[in-house]
């Protein structure tokens, strides 16, 4: 190496048995399936593609109308509309595996049984990489969140899944309880490989008008940079709570943003709202947290997880 050339940093981390190549992740629901933007984004670049919620069959959603604005963000209640899992199989997962996408499945289910046997088909299937367990929808009713607002379901999900699959398992949790990192306690118990934190905030906008919510469900689920500071707490909590890697997300819309998790304690991030702004936001983080590693002389992301100093000023 030349004089003044600088090692070039890594921006690799592991999850479970998984190293992706970088820490950033689209987040599920956001992103589609992945091919829907293949044609602008090499998908192959990305941390993992992580895609939308499949359950066993197809599934509706909710009517319209199911998403708001608010000042700083966006409440969606989409329900969870999917293909199902046979049709992602055989429709999407090929495109991903001919792009050499990192996939990640975003895992639901109404049943501790559903969750088990939509791993087991996936597990099965070429080109998944690992599960993502959404067990904290804050918007349909069955399934989803009720297990993720109790531990004891929470650990009974994991459970059933770990019997099932050998690929990383990180389930999803839940913003809206007191206690997020009893949690991911519990989901670490159970055999969870990570976990993967916030989903969105429980939230309501209403038409004063009508006086009639925004939306058709009712409430929904807020996102965008209003959660992020709520997050970033979430996660350095749950960092200190537990031995495996945390995944982070909430409101990240630039690297900094992405660079405050990690310091926070993310092993890596998922970028959601964001990506319906800027579709090409993906290399900007990237290169800006590379950026930022050889600006502060520090050679891998490994060495920034969870460096934040907690001590007063």
């Amino acid at each position: 190496m030349g004089t003044g050339q600088q090692a070039p940093v890594d921006l690799s981390v592991r999850i479970g048995s998984l190293t992706i190549a970088n820490p950033v992740m689209s987040a599920s629901g956001c992103f589609g399936y992945g091919v829907e933007y293949a044609g602008m984004v090499d998908l192959s670049t990305l941390g993992a593609v992580v895609v939308k919620g499949l359950f066993l069959k197809e599934r509706e959603g909710h009517p319209a109308p199911r998403i708001v604005e608010t000042p700083a963000g966006m409440i969606n209640a989409i329900g969870l509309q999917g293909i199902g899992v046979h049709r992602f199989i055989s429709e999407k997962l090929p495109e991903l595996r001919e792009r050499r996408a990192t996939v990640v499945v975003n895992v639901c289910g109404t049943t501790v049984d559903e969750y088990a046997e939509v791993s087991r088909i996936l597990s099965d299937a070429e080109g998944v990489h690992a599960l993502e367990l959404n067990i904290s929808c804050p918007n349909i009713k069955e399934g989803g969140i009720q297990f993720g607002c109790s531990l004891g379901g929470t650990h009974d999900v994991v459970s059933a899944v770990r019997k099932v699959t050998s690929l990383p398992i990180i389930p999803k949790l839940t913003p809206n309880v007191t206690d997020p990192a009893s949690f991911a306690r519990a989901a670490e118990a159970a055999g969870a490989d990570a976990v993967s934190l916030v989903n969105t905030f429980l939230a309501l906008a209403i038409d004063i008008e009508s006086r009639r919510p925004k939306i058709s469900n009712g409430m929904g689920g807020l996102s965008g940079p209003a959660i992020r500071p709520i997050a970033v707490r979430m996660v350095y909590e749950c960092r200190q709570a537990v031995k495996i890697p945390v995944v982070g997300m909430g409101g990240i819309m630039n690297a900094r943003d992405a660079l405050e998790f990690m310091i926070a304690g993310a092993t890596a991030v998922q970028v959601g709202t964001a990506n319906f702004v800027d579709p090409l936001i993906w290399n900007t983080i990237v290169s800006g947290i590379g950026d930022y590693l050889t600006r502060h002389g520090i050679k891998s992301v490994d060495a920034l997880i969870g460096s934040v100093d907690m001590g007063k000023h």
